[in-house]
């Protein structure tokens, strides 16, 4: 049996929860929410990649505040009216999609907030252009000339843990099945972890130790309030001298396994524009292999995985334990399906597109039975 195509099963204070394959789709920020509430584009796109065949789903990522988001057309969930709106949107494409277990990225972008949208640029907003204050674990820009970043007191952290912890009840409210919470890319988690970003003199800079105590508070908090699922993707080097490395973040999973960590997604880069990132295939895969046989946590890799017969390697290998996709989702929504056909596993499908498969791939469905008229 292909390993793509095994079931895996993530456990959790609730109790486990059963993946019917390793594909996982990553969260993709969508750039079409208003006043931090889901559209009806949320409700197409959710519901395009409910019918994909793989086994988990990722909502993109997804601000606790409405200072935490990337941009002003991000995701958010902080309040009643953010809550209700993707609660609609999520309930209605679930009911047009066979059942898949559904996570949420919850984060917040600190130095990286108050952008413009790629497709605009992507820079750091003014406020005459909708942009806001954006805040950090040092007064340090993201990119040099922009303005500064406020730097966060002891109590302002206090007060954003708890926006993670309130944002966790919604997911829960809402009936999410799991919460990673974002710690890579060059967002506020990792520029707490990064010494790039983190310049800190108190107890939460300088020292490994100290950088980690913040991600380390906000996770111990969320998995107090929160029994589903929960995990964290990790930007696990910054390709940057002087930067965070993939020995330190295989030692931060060390760390958050004893406080309820249910799995690692290991990304990297994000922290700054002068990175030097080696990008090709499998580029983040020795990575995930780094974290996954230091800490022994339920280990996703994600980054340029594109053909099936690669990420069955990846497993069969052992260098990671779920196979993420993101961007080869949208280019081919049906990405499991193929896979499937060239590797002999079987996906869930909706009842409406089981004529649609070519007499070779039919076995792809299982025993499905569809007459003609």
């Amino acid at each position: 049996m292909s390993l793509l195509f095994s079931s895996y099963i993530l456990n959790s204070p609730k109790g486990p929860l059963k993946l019917a394959n390793r594909i996982v789709v990553a969260p993709m920020c969508q750039y079409a929410a208003v006043n931090g509430e889901a559209t009806d584009w949320h409700l197409m796109h959710w519901g395009n990649l409910l019918n994909s065949g793989a086994a988990l789903f990722i909502i993109e990522a997804t601000g606790v505040t409405p200072d935490g988001r990337i941009t002003p057309a991000c995701l958010g969930l902080w309040d009643d009216k953010t809550e209700a709106a993707l609660k609609d949107r999520l309930t209605r494409a679930r009911q047009l999609a066979p059942a898949m277990p559904v996570f949420i990225q919850l984060a917040h972008a600190g130095r990286k907030a108050s952008s413009a949208t790629p497709w605009h640029g992507g820079q750091l907003l003014s406020v005459d252009q909708g942009g806001w204050e954006t805040e950090a674990p040092s007064a340090l820009p993201q990119l040099e000339g922009e303005r500064l970043p406020h730097e966060l007191s002891k109590d302002e952290l206090q007060g954003l843990i708890q926006a993670f912890v309130a944002a966790a009840q919604r997911a829960e409210r809402i009936g999410l099945d799991g919460i990673e919470l974002h710690g890579a890319h060059g967002y506020l988690l990792h520029q707490f972890l990064s010494p790039i970003a983190n310049q800190r003199v108190d107890e939460y800079g300088g020292s490994f130790e100290n950088r980690i105590r913040f991600p380390l508070e906000l996770f111990k908090a969320v998995r107090a309030s929160y029994q589903g699922v929960l995990g964290i993707r990790i930007s696990a080097s910054d390709w940057i001298e002087g930067g965070w490395t993939p020995q330190e973040t295989a030692e931060f999973a060390v760390q958050l396994k004893p406080l309820g960590c249910d799995f690692v997604h290991i990304s990297s880069g994000g922290i700054s524009p002068k990175q030097k990132i080696a990008i090709g295939p499998n580029y983040q895969v020795p990575f995930a292999k780094i974290v996954k046989d230091t800490s022994g946590l339920p280990t996703m890799t994600v980054g340029l995985i594109t053909d099936p017969h690669q990420a069955e390697a990846i497993l069969e290998k052992g260098d990671a334990d779920l196979i993420a996709l993101a961007r080869a989702f949208l280019y081919k929504p049906r990405w499991a399906w193929e896979a499937a056909a060239a590797l002999e596993g079987q996906v869930a499908s909706h009842e409406r597109y089981w004529r649609c498969l070519p007499r070779e791939a039919q076995a792809i469905f299982g025993d499905v039975k569809v007459g003609q008229r």
